[in-house]
């Protein structure tokens, strides 16, 4: 496992790098990553490249064990260049231009400023490219921005014109007759600006997706043409961001990284895990968390500080979810600069801050388990998956019809009740490949592909058990309804053996009563309800509305589709379950569709999480104590007597006692 942080060491005087570098050391940090906002150190002025500081820094690195990540700067462009290529500053909603200084203020689409960037890459390239020394690249640093420029605005009609091939084609699938919006020249479409056609509005979003897509090839098809094979390249995503198809842009990457903070307040497992699970899953391997927060952020509403232990419990939290590597950001703060007061291990004064000694604990930590065993031969393996996709949120992002409706909380709705029941998830494409799980879960999937629905269908054909919650199945792939009721492909509407004859915006909690193993218990669905109605007798109702609307009373919430020859299922949700009726639905689900929980007794705020080894019936379990509290794990009869914790060494035999904010990590075999 790698462990580091992101250091600058263009910021101070080179007497300082030894004692920074001795300092890495001494936390147990094993890697570096630099040099991704140095762009103006690196050609102080154009043509002229300045990289023999960067040399010796990397010198300096490995000569102390701590292998080099090398970041692309073009996050961070020089003033000369964004003063003479104007044309290089991406343009605001409002037409404004950016402003130099503030980070990411390009246009990813400029041809100026790709020829720039490939430049500068290139000129690294060719100085480091052959350097074993360097394990990897991060390209550029968090992409986000979208331009509105008219040069944008023309390639963006190329754009339509090559997906959509004749006018005629765009506007059916748009329905341009409404509101008189047809178009009979490519000139005519403008860059969609607040509320729009949905067709446009979500070609735009794929636009925007082909733009960073194409802005990150120039600079991976320039690493790959002169660096050893041995390096690889990712990207540092950020989390639930949808500024663009994050499977789309990813395809290109060797791995997957992403920037984690927690900002106001403090780390709720139940939420952080599924968004780890996200990244793991947008190439369906490990990843690195390439950026996380020292102790507090300076951009957040209220910058508190984590309490002392839990940034251990991150730690743990984000490899058990399959980290291969932990980075904080950053090392120490700049004097000046927009990130004056963020968090950092060493402080101006180039000490120590408070937070290293806990650092230093996670170093220790890593050091141990390094010393045991490779966890890059692991990753976690798990029988549900959660479907996800973007243009689903953006479909239904511009059209809630309940302004509470976020179809990422929909999402988590499901994830969490997993996570509290020791489940583990993946959350990968709604079209993704899915002939590994028992259970897959199709939450507030809008936009329903042909793709989508074949392996949907395909997976239910092989006995799986697959919920398609509400909204799913509402449109195609260009953001129009179906012409059939939800869900909306014939495939799945067989299958499910219901429909939804009506959806409703709720102003209040409509009541809900389940049946769903013998038993009735009361619940309510918040925000949004879903009136299903059964089209086959097989079909069961599980779940029923209460009086309520007079349109929903007595009426079908969740309903059980036929079960076919091999056991699968189709299970339609139509209602947003309060938390305990969640919680309900979720022991249910893993009933019927066979899923054991990763341990058997629940110890609330204590997460059991694991990696299984490639090949190999050897697990990693990892039992992390997220609360203030020490808590007792009851271990007899559930592990072999000889089992240690590795971070300790120390054997578990009966009761494992956790302090607060305190970690084991198990080395199992679950063959015997």
């Amino acid at each position: 496992m790698y462990y580091g942080a992101a250091w600058y060491p263009e910021h101070w005087p080179a007497a300082r790098w030894d004692e920074d570098i001795r300092l890495m050391r001494s936390a147990g940090m094993n890697v570096c990553r630099i040099a991704e906002f140095a762009w103006s150190t690196m050609e102080p002025t154009e043509g002229y490249y300045t990289f023999d500081w960067l040399e010796c820094a990397i010198d300096k690195l490995h000569s102390n064990g701590i292998a080099v990540v090398l970041g692309t700067p073009t996050a961070a462009p020089p003033a000369w260049l964004t003063h003479h290529h104007p044309d290089t500053i991406a343009t605001e909603q409002d037409g404004r231009l950016a402003q130099h200084g503030n980070r990411c203020h390009y246009n990813p689409g400029s041809i100026t400023y790709q020829k720039y960037a490939r430049r500068i890459v290139e000129q690294m390239v060719k100085r480091f490219g052959h350097d074993p020394r360097i394990i990897g690249w991060q390209i550029d640093n968090e992409y986000n921005r979208v331009d509105y420029s008219e040069d944008t605005g023309r390639r963006f009609q190329a754009y339509l014109k090559d997906v959509y091939g004749s006018l005629d084609a765009l506007n059916s699938h748009w329905s341009t007759a409404y509101w008189s919006q047809s178009y009979s020249d490519w000139r005519e479409i403008p860059i969609p600006i607040g509320p729009h056609n949905p067709g446009l509005m979500l070609a735009f979003r794929h636009f925007a997706t082909r733009v960073w897509a194409d802005f990150q090839r120039v600079q991976v098809d320039s690493i790959r043409a002169g660096a050893l094979s041995s390096h690889w390249i990712t990207h540092n995503f950020m989390g639930w961001f949808d500024g663009f198809d994050h499977y789309v842009v990813s395809k290109d990457l060797d791995l997957v990284s992403w920037d984690w903070y927690v900002g106001s307040g403090h780390h709720d497992y139940l939420s952080t895990g599924v968004v780890h699970d996200l990244t793991r899953g947008l190439k369906r391997q490990n990843f690195w968390l390439m950026e996380t927060q020292p102790g507090c952020v300076n951009w957040s509403q209220n910058n508190n500080m984590l309490n002392k232990g839990e940034a251990r419990c991150m730690a743990w939290h984000a490899v058990a979810h399959g980290a291969d590597a932990l980075l904080y950001w950053q090392w120490r703060s700049a004097y000046g600069g927009q990130e004056q007061l963020h968090g950092s291990l060493i402080g101006a004064d180039g000490a120590p801050r408070p937070f290293y000694s806990e650092a230093a604990q996670i170093g220790s930590d890593i050091a141990a388990l390094n010393s045991s065993l490779d966890l890059s031969k692991s990753t976690p393996v798990n029988d549900v998956a959660i479907l996800h996709s973007y243009d689903s949120r953006w479909s239904i992002n511009a059209q809630r019809h309940n302004k509470s409706f976020d179809p990422v909380a929909v999402l988590n709705q499901y994830a969490r009740p997993f996570a509290a029941q020791n489940i583990g998830i993946d959350v990968v494409s709604a079209e993704a490949a899915l002939e590994t799980y028992k259970l897959v879960i199709a939450p507030a999937i809008a936009v329903l592909t042909e793709t989508s629905e074949a392996e949907m269908a395909a997976f239910v054909e092989r006995g799986g058990t697959l919920v398609l919650g509400v909204r799913t199945g509402q449109k195609d792939a260009y953001n129009a309804l179906l012409p059939a009721l939800q869900p909306g492909r014939p495939l799945l509407r067989k299958l499910a053996g219901a429909e939804v004859a009506e959806y409703y915006a709720l102003d209040d909690s409509a009541p809900v009563s389940l049946n769903l193993a013998g038993t009735t218990s009361e619940g309510e669905s918040k925000i949004w309800a879903e009136l299903l109605r059964p089209l086959d007798d097989a079909t069961k109702v599980v779940a029923t509305y209460g009086e309520f609307n007079g349109w929903l009373d007595g009426g079908a919430a969740i309903t059980v589709g036929p079960t076919n020859a091999n056991g699968g299922k189709v299970i339609v949700v139509g209602a947003l379950l309060d938390d305990d009726a969640q919680g309900e639905l979720t022991e249910w689900l893993a009933q019927i569709a066979s899923i054991e929980p990763v341990w058997p007794d629940h110890i609330e705020g204590v997460e059991f999480s694991r990696r299984r080894f490639k090949d190999s019936d050897e697990e990693l379990l990892f039992i992390i104590n997220h609360t203030r509290s020490a808590q007792d794990v009851n271990t007899a009869g559930s592990l072999d007597p000889a089992t240690v914790n590795i971070l300790t060494q120390q054997p578990v035999q009966g009761t494992l006692h956790l302090e607060a904010y305190d970690v084991a990590v198990l080395k199992i075999n679950i063959g015997v």
